[in-house]
């Protein structure tokens, strides 16, 4: 059962995707023209999708995958394309009507279903493979691992997610509480170092059958996120 310091968070990452930010995601997701320090926001998105995307079988068809804090749904139209039956959850309704939108055709057919909620809601049943990209950031290393470990028990094969690493830069950011200027800025990010979290991983009794894959930082001006790799043991 998630904690009440990860249900605290939750409610204020959907306050400010919600009530605040909506327009700017959905700027910054699109081709739209945005500003320097969001450009090279936009950049390391897509490096760090592309990357996640490298993990992962180009052919994906006959499995079920979650986009766990899928947003507009960028990853999971790239899943889709690779054959995946792709359940894209977020707890922002506004990103999640902008997801339906743009994978209106997607959807209709059967192959992406988008929900409003909680990415650890057993109701969403098992996958093969699930895909988490800059949701753990805001969230406290307990929480974290304890948020792996729920998903780790409704995964057959790979849990590809990303972490804020501990770098003088985010530091500095987590002090100010502040990522995005002026009035729409984001949750306060909770930087952890890489050694830190494969220790609380490799410790976490629920992740026992799993190991630690690959890893990779993407950093680009004002956007900078770890992927790591959980590989469940044959």
């Amino acid at each position: 059962m998630p904690s009440s310091s990860y249900e605290q968070r939750r409610g204020r990452v959907t306050e400010y995707f919600d009530r605040t930010a909506v327009k700017a995601w959905e700027r910054l997701t699109s081709d739209q023209p945005v500003s320097g320090v969001r450009a090279t926001v936009r950049a390391g998105r897509a490096e760090m999708r592309e990357t996640l995307l490298g993990w992962l079988p180009h052919d994906l068809r006959g499995e079920r995958i979650l986009d766990a804090g899928c947003g507009p749904g960028e990853l999971t139209g790239d899943l889709v394309r690779r054959g995946a039956e792709v359940v894209g959850i977020d707890v922002s309704e506004k990103l999640i009507d902008l997801a339906c939108d743009r994978l209106r055709d997607d959807v209709e057919a059967g192959r992406a279903r988008f929900a409003v909620g909680d990415m650890l809601d057993p109701s969403l049943g098992e996958f093969d493979r699930v895909v988490s990209m800059d949701v753990l950031i805001h969230y406290t290393l307990d929480d974290a691992v304890a948020a792996l470990s729920e998903l780790s028990g409704r995964t057959r094969r790979q849990l590809v997610f990303t972490f804020a690493p501990r770098t003088p830069f985010l530091a500095a950011m987590h002090a100010a509480g502040k990522l995005f200027p002026r009035s729409d800025r984001s949750p306060a990010i909770e930087p952890v170092a890489h050694a830190r979290l494969a220790e609380a991983l490799e410790a976490a009794a629920a992740l026992e059958n799993w190991q630690l894959g690959r890893t990779q930082r993407i950093s680009r001006g004002f956007y900078t996120s770890q992927a790591l790799e959980l590989e469940r043991l044959s």
